[in-house]
């Protein structure tokens, strides 16, 4: 099978990565069935790359159709160790304006019922997830934004919305009465399954729209959401490919350790079954 090192999510608009060599497409078989779709690995800017659309090409999923758990699980067998994820994002705040880009430091969960967890089924994990993204990651997607001439925002909150419609009036202006920043509706279970399986992740977010809170709102029109997306994509690229050639290659944080003293099942009661299920994540801390 494929390897590769980083791993790169393409949300609405970007479902595809210019610039790879050496190309092959892998279906990758997970005890939580299948992924968003293959994943197209290759060589980008010297750096082993893997990259996965996560509603799938063509746009087929919708937010609480993806399979988040077999998507990370996916790329932990592939070998990966960081995730940039890229999203279309509505903008809670009048300075983060379109074609912006935003780098969140926390999310806030308002999803209903999605599986955000590798754990139960007898072996509990509880990890750490006051800091949910790796800031080695978001100080390279920095820097790359900041090159490539794209305005950005580091820090601020993620509000991951259940979807697929947007926000009423009401919904918005309470979220930013609470002091949010963007809204999205992706990247939450992304990033608390990342932290289970010890890979790196961060939120490449772009900004497409001000949500329904703006008073110019109704002037926003379909063409101009859909220019915003592509002109977005392009942006995405050009910060990936940077972000991809001057990534670190060792991991000096935290995130590779995450389950280091997460598991409080006793390791006597742990069934061969769940032993089985869970062996890429946690088989180094059962022997």
């Amino acid at each position: 099978m494929a390897k590769a090192e980083i791993g790169i999510l393409g949300g609405s608009g970007l479902y595809n990565m210019p610039g790879l060599q050496r190309v092959r497409e892998v279906r990758v078989a997970t005890p939580f069935g299948k992924p968003s779709d293959a994943y197209v690995t290759g060589v980008l800017e010297g750096r082993s790359v893997a990259f996965l659309a996560r509603h799938g090409r063509g746009h087929l999923l919708m937010p609480s159709e993806i399979n988040y758990r077999a998507n990370i699980y996916g790329l932990k067998k592939l070998g990966v160790t960081r995730i940039i994820s890229v999203s279309a994002v509505g903008s809670l705040r009048e300075d983060m304006c379109p074609l912006d880009v935003v780098l969140p430091s926390q999310f806030l969960d308002r999803t209903v019922g999605r599986a955000s967890t590798f754990f139960g089924g007898g072996l509990v994990a509880h990890i750490g997830f006051s800091d949910p993204v790796c800031p080695i990651v978001v100080d390279v997607l920095e820097q790359a934004s900041k090159a490539s001439g794209v305005n950005c925002h580091r820090g601020g909150t993620y509000v991951c919305m259940e979807g697929p419609a947007f926000s009423t009036k009401a919904e918005s202006s309470t979220y930013r009465a609470w002091g949010m920043d963007i809204i999205g509706m992706t990247n939450l279970q992304e990033a608390k399954l990342a932290r289970e399986a010890e890979i790196c992740y961060a939120t490449l977010a772009m900004v497409t729209d001000y949500d329904c809170w703006h008073p110019d709102h109704d002037a926003v029109t379909v063409t101009q959401i859909i220019d915003y997306l592509n002109r977005n994509a392009q942006n995405a690229q050009t910060i990936i490919r940077s972000a991809v050639r001057q990534m670190p290659k060792e991991r000096a944080c935290k995130c590779g350790s995450a389950l280091a003293h997460a598991i409080i099942t006793d390791r006597k009661k742990i069934s061969p079954r769940a032993r089985k299920k869970l062996a890429l994540l946690v088989g180094k801390y059962l022997k």
